[in-house]
């Protein structure tokens, strides 16, 4: 009986070590998400603006261009995309609507990297009447 039960010991351990070595860890091939990064916030964080007052700021060079999307308090606006530093990264300027008018507004982006990776950023501003 006891050689047995070291033969069923030994096979259940064979099996356990079989499959761990196997692993449930990621693929070497499988691509590391990289998301897109926004700096160089003008203006600056809650300075104080006039109604249709040009924005901008800088997006990493690994964010696809025509993804980008920019709205300001949920209204969209339109953006110009200049790349820069021979493509490391992107100069996003547009302009605020006209019809935001005394009050706080976040300015808010998202965008697409490779790899299906999104990001999101933004900055608030106070836009006088």
């Amino acid at each position: 009986m006891k050689k047995l039960n070291y033969f069923y010991m030994l096979a259940l351990i064979m099996v356990s070590c079989n499959s761990w070595a196997y692993g449930g860890g990621s693929s070497s091939s499988a691509k590391a998400c990289s998301k897109p990064k926004f700096s160089d916030f003008a203006p600056a964080e809650n300075t104080e603006v006039a109604a249709g007052s040009i924005f901008s700021f800088t997006a990493s060079g690994n964010t696809y261009p025509e993804s980008i999307k920019v709205s300001a308090k949920g209204l969209p606006t339109t953006i110009k995309v200049t790349p820069q530093n021979a493509g490391n990264s992107f100069k996003i300027s547009g302009t605020l609507p006209d019809s935001l008018k005394g009050i706080y507004a976040r300015i808010a982006i998202d965008a697409s990297a490779q790899n299906n990776c999104n990001g999101s950023g933004g900055w608030l501003i106070k836009i006088t009447e």
